[in-house]
């Protein structure tokens, strides 16, 4: 019986050791499956992962990629050949294209890329095409030859410039290492009310601007947020406002700088002679008045009307001012464009032109030396000097819309008085809610 009790008491701790090993396996195992499961993922370790490097949306790394230049006289033709791409791949992907890119119309000077396979092959998969820096043209020369247009990343940056005039502005925005065509955009905005050929030693330009980048490279592509400009002894203000939905530069006392006449019609080039009742004739070799101004620029330059008006002549004088056009703006002032190239596609005598629209281009035609532009401004008949033409202001700010202008004008006054550098420098200072007020 005793030795019963002591079998039966060894049984019961057994069964006893048995449930309490059990019950601490089940506790425990979630525990190990859960540990498990992150031993794997710490197994993929991200670090290890390369990043993918994209060009043109295309993974440079999966192919051997050269890039070139279109040279003068090539043709898609002529630079997929020379990859190994078949005269039928050409002619089926230019078919593919038509809807989407002329290929007659790759450019020498163009930049381009071909990517093909890294095997024996070496067959080309795609030819990228830039039209510029922003746009390009993807040919897919397998599967279905399809072909696409992408844009290149935009960035615009913010920067500043201040300096002195002390021959032109577009000297002095070189010498501020700031590139010169923004000197071509504040003629644009200031043609009204200053006259960037006469140009006095020491003024002074102030400009808060963006300028548009496209892989790290900078365009000459402009956005003025504010300027000032010392013309003179005037300062003149350029402040961007918005009212009815356009978006205008005014002056300090809200007459905007869009006037009746340009102050000029071309581009920011030079006077070589200006309106004078005796002049030299370099041609004729004796003095005779001169009821004009002569703007020398390279041949094929754009000549603008200088206001919106009706043309009225049009024509050729062989020992005159060659290829002219003259222009009626009202009942009172006409002016004259002589010694063009040629003229702009489609004006003929009775055409309707606006502010601004190109009319012709430089020429050296008739009696003249050398490519320029003699311009001559009539009032009343008369001829008088284009430089002195009066311009008054199109529109201004409203008087609901004033007290919204004013806050926006001292504020830009007070970021552009407060540049204290004579470099091009990142600006950091200007809130992106003034470009829009």
């Amino acid at each position: 019986m005793k030795n019963i009790l002591i079998k039966n008491k060894k049984v019961r701790i057994l069964i006893a050791l048995i449930i309490v090993v059990a019950a601490l396996f089940f506790t425990l195992y979630p525990k190990f499956r859960i540990s498990g499961s992150l031993d794997e993922v710490a197994v993929a370790d991200s670090a290890g992962v390369e990043e993918i490097v994209f060009k043109y949306g295309i993974p440079v790394d999966e192919y051997d990629v050269m890039y070139g230049i279109v040279q003068p006289n090539r043709n898609l033709s002529y630079i997929l050949s020379s990859h190994g791409v078949s005269l039928r791949s050409v002619h089926e992907i230019s078919e593919k294209a038509k809807d989407v890119f002329d290929v007659r119309k790759i450019r020498s000077g163009q930049a381009y890329a071909v990517f093909s396979k890294p095997d024996s092959t070496h067959a080309v998969r795609y030819f990228v095409y830039e039209e510029n820096p922003r746009t390009y043209v993807v040919f897919d020369l397998l599967g279905d030859k399809g072909v696409y247009r992408g844009e290149n990343p935009v960035e615009w940056r913010q920067k500043q410039v201040k300096g002195k005039v002390e021959s032109s502005l577009w000297l002095a925005m070189q010498k501020q290492e700031t590139s010169p065509m923004l000197a071509v955009v504040l003629s644009n905005i200031y043609g009204w009310s200053i006259d960037f050929f006469s140009l006095n030693k020491d003024d002074e330009f102030r400009v808060i601007y963006e300028q548009e980048y496209v892989d790290g490279k900078e365009l000459d592509s402009f956005n003025i947020l504010a300027a000032s400009f010392k013309y003179s002894d005037s300062l003149y203000y350029a402040i961007p406002f918005e009212q009815n939905g356009e978006k205008l530069y005014y002056g300090a006392t809200g007459e905007s700088l869009e006037g009746v006449f340009l102050k000029a019609p071309l581009d920011f080039y030079r006077i070589t002679s200006r309106f004078t009742n005796s002049r030299f004739h370099p041609v004729l070799r004796r003095y005779r008045a001169h009821h004009g101004v002569d703007y020398a620029a390279p041949t094929g330059t754009p000549v603008y009307a200088i206001a919106d008006g009706k043309v009225i002549a049009k024509g050729y004088q062989a020992k005159g001012g060659g290829n002219y056009v003259k222009i009626r703006h009202n009942s009172v002032y006409q002016s004259t464009y002589m010694h063009l190239s040629r003229f702009a596609k489609g004006l003929k005598v009775g055409s309707q032109v606006k502010q601004k629209e190109v009319i012709g281009y430089v020429g050296s035609t008739g009696l003249s030396t050398g490519p320029h532009l003699d311009f001559r401004v009539y009032e009343n008949g008369k001829p008088i000097n284009p430089l002195l033409i009066k311009s008054q202001p199109k529109k201004s700010v409203s008087k609901e819309n004033m007290p919204r202008f004013t806050a926006v004008r001292d504020s830009l006054a007070g970021l552009l008085s407060q540049m204290d550098t004579v470099q091009t420098k990142e600006a950091d200072v200007v809130p992106q809610t003034i470009i829009t007020q």
